[in-house]
């Protein structure tokens, strides 16, 4: 979904090695992971079906420093840099690290090596290069510690790289390296100790972005220790020393699995195979790979302000709100409620600092990719289901203001253009009709207009407002923002069944495909998916929705039809044009994000056994343990958050009501660890592949006869005992009052 490009200079360090104890842990050792992290593979999904492959990377949770093997993909059989952190997840890699073994030569400044008997979790990294020097990693917050078993007679290297646009590398005495580079108006700067002498060195590029230096010919084994900062230099330097002050890397190795089996050891699950215990807490643990706290010891640097602010608080960025919104802000805000408003508050301060609530707050500022103002789904999300720790008066005003006074136009913040003057009047964003050429300039060449998901996600990002502006004081916006979250009614075309394109003059844009129309990733019209997938698109009124497409059982026609429904030309022709939208059964895409609540429509049109079969195939068929186990961008959490809910059987589809949907849960057993020390347990006595259907349920003893429960009642702990059969119980959960809220039965607006 991004795109990157790397400038890479080059720096060698030439080391003279001196006695040290080097961790047991460390090259050569034989750790093994313990707890649920034994289960966690972060090779799962490494290899992209047709986008992103995951990447095997080690960090602590929401930690800054996160360090992988930068190669291709998995199948790569040569390893190019080790970053001593990465800006945000996918983004810019920062300072790469590789150690070298040959002559001072051309091909030494660029070269990858190859690799082998790669062993990888999330807090240790070991693999031998070349088959033969072994490297091994650890992480810490802003740190990080590199040992290298070097062999062979022949001169070895340490060799660092500037990555980005501008920089330089500095030998500070014979034992520490520094290093700045610059990305996207900002700095990132380390500081590194070597346990060896750097006996010589050679530059290159005018800056000294380049450099190299010998170790001598014989067998080594050497330790790199570091420290990163947004900062600086110095910075870089107390970090490393406050969180690595010895020569060994056994403690961050032992701190590091600790922290893991923490945050891992929240949920606990019995029953299953172990390969689904596989998929499950690799799923668990890339949802704590964002966001992250860029806080160093009392003091971070914004870019939404350009400055470096004292304080005592958290600073969260790297947030693409268009991924995480769904289910990975509601999974951390169900775990980790503290730390969510820690976030929401981060988000305030870069509305303070900066003047637009951002869109993905990312560590170099807002980059505005994507649609709709989705910090309002998360906020009211959040605010809900009970954190209420941060300022919502100050977010409302931000929310408010990306609302009316911002422009609605993808991978655009800022003013608002004559497309929102249309939008506020007319209420939908207008599209172009075929061949029509673009008038307004802040459209962006490729992204384009992407009208009806615009319509569609904004309708739904103003519900939410509406939601919050009583607790922020403002009951007199209620109304104006219910009636613009109806705006989604505008671009349905009730004689053909689907959300549709509509011109400036008001009239339905023909030809129009609902399969293929909109050009690269439907741009015109929509946001990386068709027709089939945006169709769905209205989390927060599904009554209205059902009632457009003719009442619950045309409705649930349209769903089953959804996943029954041919291509209409070839594969390649897809995906030519819809990348994207990968994971596919019919017309339903399993691989991006606009897809995930749609399985849980079932349970609002009177079916949920559907709902049942749906989840439990496409969680069998799409989630495995290996690399292709991932259909899709996972986009840091974005996707593997969904996992997570959906294995564990119950799943959110509009944040903002405080209420999950029941699926069909993988394991016999799930247990979750509240943050107020009550735990929640999911019973389902023989879940397997083929009973995955409820029979019945009891939610702490008492009859439950809806798919459905709310935020409320997990808190409360207690357990939720699902009687599971091979065959579909059709009348569970199909009652009057069964279907689980939507905005017209459940507003606090209206409260």
């Amino acid at each position: 979904m991004k795109r990157n490009r790397y400038l890479i200079s080059t720096a060698i360090l030439v080391l003279g090695i001196t006695t040290s104890a080097l961790a047991q842990v460390g090259a050569g050792s034989t750790w093994k992971p313990t707890g649920n992290l034994t289960y966690v593979d972060p090779t799962i999904g490494s290899v992209g079906l047709i986008l992103e492959p995951t990447r095997p990377a080690m960090y602590l949770p929401n930690s800054m420093v996160r360090v992988f093997p930068s190669r291709k993909d998995q199948l790569e059989d040569q390893i190019n840099f080790f970053p001593l952190t990465i800006a945000s997840h996918r983004q810019q890699s920062l300072f790469g690290f590789m150690p070298l073994s040959g002559e001072v030569n051309t091909e030494n400044w660029k070269r990858s090596r190859v690799y082998d008997r790669e062993k990888i979790s999330p807090c240790k990294y070991s693999a031998y290069l070349d088959d033969t020097d072994e490297i091994t990693f650890a992480p810490a917050a802003h740190s990080g510690y590199f040992e290298i078993d070097f062999t062979g007679n022949t001169p070895h290297y340490l060799r660092l790289s500037i990555l980005n646009r501008d920089g330089d590398l500095t030998v500070d005495g014979k034992r520490a390296i520094s290093g700045r580079e610059t990305f996207n108006g900002m700095s990132a700067y380390f500081y590194a100790e070597v346990n060896a002498d750097i006996i010589g060195t050679e530059y290159r590029g005018d800056k000294k972005q380049h450099l190299f230096a010998a170790l001598g010919n014989n067998p080594q084994k050497i330790a790199v220790r570091y420290g990163v900062s947004f900062i600086s230099v110095e910075q870089a330097k107390a970090n490393l020393k406050k969180e690595i002050p010895l020569w060994t890397i056994s403690p961050l190795v032992i701190k590091g699995a600790a922290a893991w089996n923490k945050v891992l050891g929240q949920i606990n699950v019995k029953g299953g195979t172990d390969a689904q215990k596989r998929v499950f807490y690799t799923s668990l643990y890339r949802a704590y790979e964002r966001m992250v706290n860029i806080n160093e010891y009392g003091q971070y640097y914004s870019a939404y302000d350009h400055k470096v602010h004292t304080s005592d608080k958290p600073f969260y960025v790297d947030n693409w709100l268009w991924d995480t919104y769904i289910a990975l802000e509601p999974l951390q805000t169900l775990l980790n409620p503290e730390m969510e408003a820690d976030k929401i508050r981060s988000y305030v301060d870069m509305y303070e600092q900066s003047g637009w609530m951002p869109s993905f707050a990312v560590a170099h500022g807002d980059m505005p990719c994507m649609t709709g103002n989705h910090a309002a789904a998360w906020m009211a999300d959040a605010w809900f289901k009970g954190v209420r720790n941060f300022d919502i008066a100050k977010a409302y005003e931000g929310l408010k203001k990306n609302s009316l006074q911002a422009t609605l136009l993808p991978w655009r913040n800022g003013p608002a253009t004559s497309l929102d003057t249309f939008y506020t009047e007319h209420g939908y964003m207008p599209s172009l009709k075929p061949d029509e050429k673009e008038t307004v300039k802040e459209v962006d060449d490729f992204e384009r207009r992407q009208a009806v998901a615009v319509t569609l996600e904004n309708s739904y990002d103003d519900w939410c407002i509406a939601q919050l502006a009583k607790a922020a004081g403002h009951p007199e916006d209620i109304p104006l923002f219910l009636k613009r979250a109806t705006n989604y009614k505008n671009v349905y075309r009730a004689d053909k069944g689907f959300m549709w394109p509509k011109d400036a003059d008001g009239n339905w844009i023909e030809p129009f495909d609902p399969k293929f129309s909109g050009g690269q990733g439907g741009r015109d019209y929509f946001t990386e998916n068709n027709a089939y997938t945006y169709n769905w698109d209205v989390k927060h009124d599904l009554t209205g929705l059902f009632d457009l497409m003719g009442g619950k059982a045309k409705a649930e026609e349209k769903l089953d039809q959804l996943f029954r429904e041919n291509l209409g030309r070839s594969k390649y022709n897809l995906w030519y044009t819809f990348p994207d939208a990968t994971g596919m059964v019919g017309q339903f895409v399993m691989g991006n994000e606009p897809s995930f609540h749609i399985p849980y429509l079932y349970n609002y049109t009177g079916a949920p056994w559907k709902t049942q079969k749906r989840i439990r195939m496409l969680l069998d068929t799409w989630y495995t343990d290996n690399l292709f186990g991932i259909p899709g961008d996972e986009d840091g959490g974005g996707m593997t958050a969904f996992v997570v809910f959906s294995m564990m059987g119950f799943c959110p589809v509009t944040p903002g009501i405080p209420v999950y949907n029941i699926g069909s849960p993988v394991f016999s057993e799930i247990t979750i660890k509240l943050f107020s020390g009550k735990t929640f347990t999911i019973s389902a006595p023989g879940s397997s592949a083929t009973k995955k259907y409820i029979q019945r349920a009891t939610l702490n003893g008492q009859p439950l006869n809806v798919p459905w429960f709310t935020h409320e009642d997990l808190l409360k702990g207690g357990v939720l005992e699902l009687v599971m059969s091979e065959s579909p119980n059709k009348e569970w959960g199909t009652g009057a009052q069964a279907a689980p809220p939507s905005s017209l039965n459940y507003s606090p607006a209206g409260k």
